[in-house]
């Protein structure tokens, strides 16, 4: 009988231990900012998708994977849209996705932490570091900011690689809902 118990407590323990699969949920976004010219702008990326695998009690365990569908982005402007989704930036037809994942998180405190992961987009990948807020509940969130130097993708080549009319660092921002997965 003792056994019994203590191999059940064992194995309650390890239940909660163990990372928890999360899908995205609605109300997620996915954005971008900078300047054009001096004038701010931003911008989004509606059709991003998000998985994550974490514990809070863990976080080099944890492994995050984010696909955005780069024929998604949109700055609110149909001249702006398409010259995002074009050859000179995005490329949407050459490259129809981005991928960010990172796996084994580092706690910062006080409920924040960084994912050093990996960004790969029109081919190239470069290391890219999200730090984030993380609000557990039954809709956990994560909340977070990341910069991307757009120009070590070729986004923004020809006459937009000039950084007096756009800068580099491009402010990456994301809120994500998320719930257990199935």
């Amino acid at each position: 009988m003792r056994k019994t118990l203590l191999f059940a407590a064992l194995l309650a323990f390890a239940a909660t231990a163990a990372a928890t699969d999360y899908v995205q949920a609605p109300g997620s976004s996915l954005a971008f900012g900078g300047t054009y010219q001096g004038e701010a702008f931003s911008g989004g990326f509606p059709g991003f998708r998000t998985t994550l695998s974490f514990d809070p009690a863990d976080p080099a365990g944890a492994r995050l994977e984010v696909t955005i569908p780069l024929a998604s982005a949109t700055a609110g402007n149909d001249d702006y849209d398409g010259e995002l989704r074009g050859p000179a930036f995005f490329d949407s037809a050459r490259f129809a996705q981005a991928r960010y994942t990172a796996s084994g998180f580092r706690s910062l405190g006080g409920g924040r932490y960084a994912a050093d992961g990996v960004l790969s987009l029109r081919g190239v990948e470069r290391p890219v570091t999200l730090t984030f807020d993380w609000t557990p509940g039954a809709q956990p969130v994560l909340a977070g900011r990341a910069t991307v130097n757009r120009l070590e993708f070729g986004v923004g080549e020809g006459e937009w690689a000039d950084t007096s009319v756009i800068p580099d660092a491009i402010a990456i921002s994301t809120r994500v809902v998320f719930r257990p997965a199935d």
